[in-house]
């Protein structure tokens, strides 16, 4: 807790509202467009899909780093089944996460030594379930421009809705949203390099899902 707490505060630190940092002139071309489009995704969130209107995204971050946090998954060898840590609020989660990189390669290197099979992952973003105002960071703000909408949408739906002791739900109920939403996005909004990218990248996930069933 102490170190997620700790994070979480150097995080508001390096935050800035999005129109102040819009109004820096030594900002990039690209930084500025990227921030512009993720507004009107925003915008967007609410009006047309419902999901909370707060001051989540309105904020602009640079962490310094390529990852927001690190989740150490595990499982037991040869087993499907991961192992879950219980905390309060959100209740169990199949993952653990972590602003420090070192305690989470730490706790990695722990767990194998008991014998589980162990995978520590960069994740760019996530959210804070509506008790904090989640900003947009530099992990995933050049993204293409349907990851980014679905990434935002994805983070808005677990505010809106968030099952304790259920990650798999929480999962599924978030993912339907950003790729429902993202769609309705590039329908109006979206060009068609926009479409493309991200028609691609769907594809990638399906193969990929493929695979794995098989």
């Amino acid at each position: 807790y102490q170190q997620a707490a700790m994070g979480q505060w150097e995080l508001w630190q390096a935050r800035q509202p999005v129109a102040a940092a819009l109004a820096d002139p030594a900002m990039s071309p690209e930084l500025r467009q990227r921030l512009e489009i993720a507004q009107a995704v925003r915008a967007f969130a609410s009006a047309e899909l419902a999901l909370p209107d707060n001051d989540s995204y309105r904020d602009y971050a640079d962490l310094g780093r390529p990852w927001a946090v690190k989740n150490v998954f595990a499982a037991p060898e040869l087993s499907l089944e991961p192992r879950q840590w219980c905390f309060w609020i959100v209740g169990c989660l199949s993952y653990r996460g972590y602003f420090d990189a070192e305690a989470a390669h730490h706790l990695a290197d722990d767990l194998r030594t008991h014998g589980d099979d162990v995978y520590v992952a960069d994740v760019a973003a996530y959210s804070t379930l509506g008790w904090f105002d989640d900003p947009l960071l530099n992990t995933f703000i050049h993204w293409p421009i349907g990851r980014l909408a679905e990434l935002m949408f994805h983070e808005l739906a677990h505010q809106r809705l968030y099952i304790a002791d259920d990650s798999a739900f929480n999962e599924a109920f978030a993912t339907t949203v950003g790729r429902l939403g993202t769609e309705r996005w590039l329908a109006r909004h979206g060009t068609a390099r926009a479409w493309e990218d991200y028609a691609a990248d769907d594809q990638r996930r399906q193969e990929f899902l493929q695979l794995v069933a098989t």
